[in-house]
């Protein structure tokens, strides 16, 4: 019916609602520097930024520290891939800890070739309803949108990949490294996270493997295994747990740039307390004395952004001063960043990026540190 004298919309089809695809932000085409140096002198969340850039810068700089990066909320799906790339490929980056989204619902899922869209109108007032959106095979994550179909095939490849592995229980570092040769021999073109570790030597972890595609491709993997009466795969938190550990041990130095909170972040900041039992364990000296001679460093570095809050005592919003308290992130050099990611990250990483404090690093390759994948 004609609204305000205006003849009423046809409805919305699938086509047009997959028509605008989310771009990517290259941090290599602006130089936030002058920004950033401004911000120095303001206050609020911007010193805040200017403080953690200056660390970022001073993380890669010490070139015998290794730089943990993880990734939790959807990231990629929001055009923030090229930046993480960017980072992977200068190695500005020696290790990832990531949730299974990230990784293989938006990340590998591109790399694939499918894309996510942009939704018309705002979350607050969409001009189509979530049910019809459904009824199109059309996912919502907040203001972008994804193909189901493109999704399922996305599945349907995590299981033909695990399907390749001998049977037994890895982890998603395996897995993933996996995915990325999958992507390096069948999509070499495509910009991924997932293909550039895999080339980079860096590796990926996600502790709840099983929350993302890869979750449905081991579901389909293990049932169509257990119907045909053979042995399967399965996903081996306790490797990822120890593989991560492993790395800590490898290097004195860490530090930590972390996007959002979750399970990445506390997982990542859990190493250096199993770096400590193990320490315990092989040298048969207590904890404490351990502690007092620095036998294993905290993260040397820390910044964290996150629009999190920490009044209700939940791990995203609790402060790094908080994790010194757990022995796992020194004081020195620490940064809270209360800010939404697509707008403080590029400007944080762009910076770094200019300022060239990686140019003399070398990747740790610390993928190679570990066994062969198949067993």
């Amino acid at each position: 019916m004609p609204q305000n004298g205006k003849p009423a919309r046809a409805p919305w089809s699938r086509r047009e609602l997959l028509s605008r695809p989310v771009k990517h932000v290259d941090i290599t085409k602006f130089d936030a520097r002058p920004v950033i140096d401004s911000y120095r002198e303001m206050a609020y969340s911007s010193r805040a930024l200017a403080q953690a850039a200056d660390i970022y810068t001073m993380m890669l700089r010490d070139t015998g520290c290794a730089v943990v990066l993880t990734l939790a909320g959807s990231l990629v799906s929001a055009g923030l891939k090229r930046a993480v790339i960017t980072l992977l490929e200068s190695n500005m980056v020696d290790a990832v800890v990531s949730t299974g989204a990230n990784i293989v619902d938006q990340d590998f899922f591109e790399g694939l070739g499918f894309r996510h869209y942009i939704a018309p109108g705002s979350p607050e007032a969409p001009p189509v309803d979530d049910t019809t959106l459904r009824n199109l095979m059309i996912d919502r994550i907040y203001d972008t949108y994804i193909d189901e179909e493109n999704l399922r095939d996305c599945d349907a490849t995590t299981k033909r990949v695990f399907d390749t592995f001998d049977a037994g229980a890895y982890s998603s570092r395996q897995f993933i490294d996996a995915l990325g040769a999958y992507l390096a021999e069948h999509h070499p073109r495509n910009e991924s996270i997932v293909l550039t570790a895999h080339r980079k030597r860096v590796p990926i972890f996600c502790p709840a493997f099983s929350d993302c595609s890869a979750g449905f491709g081991i579901v389909l993997h293990q049932v169509e295994k257990r119907e045909a009466g053979e042995p399967c795969v399965a996903f081996d938190s306790g490797a990822d747990f120890r593989e991560l550990t492993e790395i800590k041990l490898a290097t004195k130095d860490t530090g930590l740039l972390m996007l959002g909170g979750g399970v990445p972040k506390n997982f990542a900041q859990d190493i250096v307390v199993a770096a400590e039992l193990l320490a315990e364990r092989n040298t048969g000296r207590d904890g404490a004395v351990l502690r007092a001679e620095n036998a294993v460093s905290m993260h040397k570095y820390a910044i964290q952004m996150t629009v999190a809050d920490s009044r209700d005592g939940a791990l995203s919003g609790s402060t790094l001063r908080e994790a010194c308290s757990w022995g796992k992130v020194d004081v020195v050099h620490e940064q809270m960043v209360f800010g939404e990611l697509t707008a403080m990250f590029p400007l944080l990483a762009s910076d770094a990026y200019h300022r060239g404090g990686w140019k003399k690093r070398k990747g740790f390759k610390f993928a190679d540190l570990f066994e062969a994948q198949r067993v």
